[in-house]
């Protein structure tokens, strides 16, 4: 059975999400759970590895470019991932909400390889992260980072990261409870943010509401090289994408 988007959209806001216990499981459910592992912004640990990572610009980082191939990659079978969570009918709402301008991914690619990436749904100014997956040393490290420094210079406050697992815990995600998660939401997606929306045929703007995060403003600053990317960041002169990120990663608020 398909997946009411209006009700998925309603759950998200009400801190609730869907899983499935199998790839190939008909059935989703919906979860609470009592712990909830989020992302602070201005906490992501960036080692000095990954820093020489991005800095050489080892990948090539995109976003929206290969939802459909990041959401399947995602829920196929892997080395030491016998099955996933992911259902067809969660892939298929996820696609869809995608075609309208709400979920979104970041791809790392190795020339016209896809090696890494995530994706997740951006509600307001908070970004539910859902799955990433990663075939090259620290790919989806690289497509954490990026989806940080987009949501930073985007406005966003929140990054869900739903459980916590010890390799979201080395790059500086934290658990709390999900009453205190709630009070961060709601904060996030503001009081008055209606989680019904009315959908479309052509994608959604930037958010759905006023005071949403702009998930293109990074874009702007990638495409000049150089430029603001905060009240208290900038860059006068042109550089590559790998140096603007890490320029953006290290800056203090």
């Amino acid at each position: 059975m398909s997946i009411d988007l209006d009700l998925l959209m309603r759950a998200y806001a009400s801190g609730i999400f869907p899983m499935s216990d199998a790839r190939d499981d008909p059935d989703t459910f919906w979860i609470e759970p009592e712990m909830r592992a989020i992302l602070p912004l201005e906490g992501f640990k960036l080692s000095k590895s990954l820093a020489k990572t991005i800095r050489q610009d080892r990948f090539r980082v995109t976003t929206d470019q290969a939802f459909s191939r990041v959401i399947a990659t995602c829920a196929a079978k892997d080395k030491g991932r016998q099955d996933t969570w992911i259902n067809s009918d969660i892939e298929d709402a996820f696609c869809e909400l995608h075609r309208r301008g709400h979920a979104h991914s970041v791809e790392c690619w190795e020339d016209d390889e896809l090696v890494g990436g995530l994706y997740g749904l951006a509600m307001g100014r908070a970004f539910f992260g859902e799955s990433m997956f990663s075939r090259a040393t620290d790919a989806s490290k690289v497509a954490l980072a990026w989806l940080v420094t987009r949501m930073r210079v985007g406005g966003f406050t929140l990054l869900d990261c739903q459980f916590m697992t010890s390799h979201l815990q080395s790059l500086g995600a934290v658990e709390l409870s999900q009453a205190d998660y709630l009070v961060l939401l709601q904060q996030s997606l503001g009081r008055d943010y209606q989680a019904s929306v009315v959908f479309s045929s052509s994608p959604a703007s930037s958010g759905v509401s006023d005071g949403a995060g702009d998930w293109g403003a990074l874009d702007g600053v990638l495409a000049t090289g150089a430029g603001p990317v905060s009240d208290d960041f900038s860059s006068t002169v042109a550089s590559s994408p790998g140096k603007l990120i890490l320029q953006a990663l290290t800056q203090t608020s």
